[in-house]
């Protein structure tokens, strides 16, 4: 892999390892997120979060990732392509184009060796960035991308980011690649301080392993 360093914008948090009443409320969001569950406003919460960043976009540090340049392309599950199964970076990528948020979505990479879930897994058998490299492939667009947003709805170190940019570097080596994450895990617990936390950080590539700042 060539790229050792990715650049993610993020809106929320969560704290898997406090017991607090915010870190409660935390978890609530998080799960709502991952299923793509309806919310008592009647929407489903992929389109909850999406207009919340359209809402308050000019005020995000990530605001100039969804500019009328900006192809966004959801990460792939760790298991294979089944039809109807539940991809939630699907989801979010066509609530943000629904939204204005970038030029198109493009739904061009995708899993050919089914890893192991790293939230199901203990730290040491987590699928490193070039297992997640390998197991993916980019099928070809009609065109050459300037701008590209990899969208995914949790991170926790960004080893499936990591290895996601360093294949799409490939397919595309003039574009600008960078990740938006809706939500990033907060694992020591005197980091997390509001779930409504946008920030933009790194993603870095140590020895074999991938470390998030931010």
């Amino acid at each position: 892999m060539k790229i050792s360093e990715v650049e993610f914008g993020s809106l929320l948090t969560y704290s898997p390892h406090d017991s607090s009443k915010k870190a409660e409320e935390s978890k609530v969001v998080m799960r709502n997120l991952k299923n793509d569950n309806v919310l008592s406003s009647g929407i489903l919460t992929s389109e909850y979060v999406v207009r919340a960043i359209k809402k308050g976009i000019e005020k995000f540090p990530f605001a100039d990732y969804f500019n009328s340049n900006t192809i966004l392309i959801p990460t792939p599950k760790s298991s294979l392509w089944q039809k109807d199964m539940l991809w939630i970076p699907q989801r979010i990528t066509r609530a943000l184009i629904s939204n204005g948020l970038g030029r198109t979505s493009e739904e061009c990479l995708e899993r050919i060796v089914a890893l192991p879930k790293s939230s199901k897994s203990i730290p040491a058998n987590r699928p490193k960035p070039l297992q997640h490299y390998e197991s993916m492939r980019v099928k070809e667009l009609l065109f050459d991308p300037e701008e590209i947003v990899l969208v995914d709805d949790v991170v926790t170190r960004g080893a499936t980011i990591l290895g996601a940019v360093n294949k799409l570097t490939e397919a595309f080596p003039n574009a600008r690649i960078r990740a938006f994450v809706v939500m990033r895990t907060m694992s020591n617990p005197e980091e997390f301080s509001e779930i409504v936390n946008p920030c933009v950080g790194k993603i870095r590539l140590s020895g074999e392993n991938a470390w998030r700042s931010s």
